[in-house]
């Protein structure tokens, strides 16, 4: 799957992710690093990439509609996040995407659950 990175997840999320086989860009290797909200979501829907990201504003499906793109993954982090809870998330977001495809979807991964919220595609 073709997947746009946040900024933040960093190298240990992004190697995760390539070596699940999927193809990772990342916002900063893109020069999209402190760009605004909708000019990242602007280029995942050019490039058909689904977007990854830790910012729960990506959450807004009538301002960022999943289906326009190839689905937006929010990661639901804890308080005091880690790297291990990060990297938590991203396995637990593998698991699901192994068992179902993301398009069209907003996905809420949250510690032992994925919240998915669908809409028809217009």
């Amino acid at each position: 799957m073709k997947l746009k990175l946040d900024e933040n997840i960093g190298r240990r999320g992004l190697d995760l992710l390539r070596e699940a086989g999927h193809d990772v860009m990342t916002v900063a290797e893109q020069g999209l690093g402190g760009a605004e909200d909708d000019a990242i979501f602007g280029a995942c829907v050019k490039e058909r990439r689904a977007l990854v990201m830790l910012d729960h504003d990506f959450g807004q499906v009538l301002r960022f509609p999943p289906e326009k793109g190839q689905g937006v993954v929010v990661l639901e982090l804890p308080t005091r996040a880690t790297p291990d809870s990060l990297v938590a998330r991203l396995r637990e977001f593998l698991a699901v995407l192994g068992t179902r495809e993301l398009k069209n979807e907003l996905w809420i991964v949250e510690p032992g659950r994925v919240r998915i919220h669908q809409r028809d595609a217009e």
